[in-house]
């Protein structure tokens, strides 16, 4: 049986997620309370037949256990044979807030004297044990509904079992780094495409720019150096069964620089390994 707990901030898109896989066939629970969910797995591991594809859904709304229980939960699961996988929802404070506003519901950690940003930060520290042991964390802040449906589908669905995937991200740094980066590579240094008119309103991928960046001596020194550490460390995540990697590549605004460096990088990463993924959270 496979049991997906999917977990994370109120407000981070948990009932997206749930209701994607609901969609595709899986069994379905939310707001389980943490102290059941063994009981839970055990239950339907059990059943005759047991279903196939479990979800559940884990997080602040139920603080009758305390969340650093959540690793030895866990462990208990797949000792009755159930292949259990985290899947952690996040995003910056600004757009919890953001989206708590725009929809006038509480935050569940809110109180008379606890305001929704030290709400927001006391969520985050809570589900610190969780995040850890999560197999695919995933960064909402710039994600709009019909993407993160897609998220949830990449990355959760239709991953094959026992295969790390790696995902390069681009973005820019003055929309804020992704929270669900492993790695995080500033490439501000390189020579900047905006500066020439003829560039700027073009993107990492537009043949120009890539011409303009090629010629540049420090971005092929770049690209050697990024590409040479992480063909070394990329197998020791693999070897801890992680689902995915995420390398993060960012320049100031997210559309010449980092695009050009994560296609250059998934370029020759796709040589050697099968789940390469792109995204270019910042490009417009």
């Amino acid at each position: 049986m496979k049991l997906i707990v999917i977990s994370g901030l109120s407000g981070a898109g948990k009932s997206v997620a749930l209701n994607v896989l609901e969609d595709l066939g899986y069994h379905c629970v939310d707001n389980l309370p943490l102290g059941l969910l063994e009981a839970f797995a055990s239950e339907l591991a059990s059943a005759q037949p047991a279903p196939e594809r479990v979800a559940a859904v884990i997080d602040a709304r139920n603080l009758s256990v305390a969340f650093d229980r959540f690793p030895d939960i866990k462990a208990a699961i797949e000792t009755r044979g159930v292949d259990c996988d985290v899947v952690f929802l996040e995003a910056d404070d600004n757009a919890i807030t953001k989206r708590f506003s725009e929809t006038r519901r509480k935050h569940p950690l809110t109180a008379a004297d606890v305001s929704l940003l030290e709400a927001i930060r006391r969520e985050r520290t809570l589900l610190e044990p969780v995040r850890d042991l999560a197999e695919t964390c995933i960064d909402t802040s710039h994600t709009l509904y019909h993407e993160l449906r897609e998220l949830i589908q990449e990355r959760v669905v239709r991953r094959p079992p026992d295969t790390m995937s790696v995902q390069f991200v681009s973005f820019g740094y003055k929309h804020g780094i992704p929270l669900d980066a492993d790695f995080v590579f500033d490439v501000r240094s390189l020579p900047n495409p905006y500066w020439k008119s003829e560039l700027r309103q073009l993107n990492g991928r537009d043949q120009k720019v890539v011409a303009f960046l090629d010629a540049q001596p420090a971005v092929k020194e770049m690209l050697q150096s990024l590409g040479a550490f992480l063909a070394q460390w990329i197998p020791a995540f693999e070897k801890g069964n992680r689902a995915y990697l995420t390398v993060a590549v960012g320049c100031t605004g997210g559309n010449h620089r980092s695009v050009y460096v994560v296609e250059q990088l998934a370029a020759q990463f796709r040589e050697s390994r099968d789940r390469v993924l792109v995204r270019h959270r910042d490009m417009s």
